[in-house]
């Protein structure tokens, strides 16, 4: 069965429903303001509402026209990087079609402000099964076998492309048997990298809408 096209409505109308659901522990999460949660809540409000008005629009279109929205309704910090975030995914996806659940990595690469690796020592290891790093290394990607990481020089840690942990969590939301724990030490470790990484609560909201997107996206990509 072929993969469906990503329908950005849908995924970010999706991720603002999440957020909804765990504002009150979000606003918790944020130990300055406590207003963290309510932040998210209109900031996925705002993005989706404004995915809605260009529905019909290219998805670069889409992306720049809610990153504009967003950078002129809400004024937070978080607003400002999700408002980034999009401005950078509307770059990469200028002249595309249509977003399938394989660039959709891509999406949720951006819009986190993720470098493109991180360290093996920050990646997550195996959890009392199957060898997680062995698996992201053997295959995970739906498109490509993924490179070896790089050999490194003495006293540098190897690192591990975004990309594949990326890849591996998808594969772990497809699996009905994987353990969640496998997939939330892949989102930490790409949160960690992100723009959103550099506090507590917004590590923990990255982690929730790096979550959702990747439930929605699995859910598109064809069964191997």
């Amino acid at each position: 069965m072929a993969a469906k096209n990503v329908d950005l409505v849908k995924l970010f109308s999706t991720v603002a429903t999440a957020i909804a659901q765990n504002q009150t522990t979000l606003n918790q999460a944020d130990t300055y303001n406590h207003d963290h949660g309510d932040n998210m809540v209109q900031i996925f409000e705002v993005i989706t509402q404004a995915m809605k008005e260009k529905k019909n629009a290219l998805p670069a279109d889409q992306l720049a026209y809610a990153s504009q929205i967003l950078r002129n309704k809400s004024q937070s910090g978080s607003a400002q990087l999700y408002a980034e975030g999009l401005s950078d995914a509307s770059s990469q996806f200028k002249g595309v079609k249509s977003i399938t659940p394989d660039s959709a990595i891509t999406l949720i690469q951006t819009l986190l402000g993720a470098q493109d690796t991180v360290p093996a020592a920050s990646a997550p290891s195996s959890d009392g099964g199957a060898d997680l790093l062995g698996s992201l290394f053997g295959g995970f990607s739906s498109t490509q076998q993924p490179a070896a990481p790089s050999t490194p020089q003495q006293g540098e840690l190897p690192q591990i492309d975004i990309g594949q942990l990326l890849n591996a969590g998808m594969a772990f939301a497809q699996a009905k048997k994987a353990g969640s724990n496998n997939l939330d030490a892949i989102l930490n470790a790409v949160v960690a990298s992100s723009r959103m990484g550099t506090s507590e609560h917004r590590a923990q909201s990255g982690a929730l809408v790096a979550n959702t997107l990747l439930q929605v996206v699995s859910k598109l990509a064809p069964r191997k």
